[in-house]
């Protein structure tokens, strides 16, 4: 193997991801078919592992796997813009932010339902029948 191509574990040391989501990547189509040596085994380029962490920070932003096809069609066909990269970007930051207050909304439901709880050991528990409720009362 030369020094350009390196194995699965070898790229999966390198990126921080593991070889299942490697393989994962590839399936989805984000990261394009790897070569093969003669026994089957990947050969991964350096253009391939820079790839790969790609999509692996833009994970860690929580693109979706969708949204990082759409920058990866960008890139790949030399089209980036930094205009359509910040529509990407801005509309994933709009879904965050809903999430965010999703949350928080969640944590307070959550808190108000706990604060009515004694915590003791006794049969009937206040959350327990809130989430009971066949109407939503949350």
């Amino acid at each position: 193997m030369s020094g350009d191509r390196l194995s699965i574990g070898k790229v999966a040391a390198r990126t921080g991801c593991n070889i299942e989501t490697i393989r994962f990547y590839e399936k989805e189509g984000l990261l394009p078919p790897p070569g093969r040596t003669e026994g089957g085994h990947r050969l991964y380029t350096t253009e391939m592992v820079g790839r790969l962490v790609f999509v692996r920070r833009c994970r860690e932003l929580g693109f979706s796997m969708a949204e990082i096809g759409q920058l990866l069609s960008l890139v790949d066909g030399d089209q980036v813009s930094c205009e359509r990269v910040k529509d990407i970007a801005d509309l994933h930051l709009v879904d965050i932010r809903s999430k965010i207050a999703d949350l928080r909304k969640m944590e307070r439901t959550l808190r108000d339902l706990s604060s009515q709880c004694s915590g003791d050991d006794v049969p009937q528990c206040p959350i327990i029948e809130v989430l009971q409720q066949t109407r939503r009362q949350l």
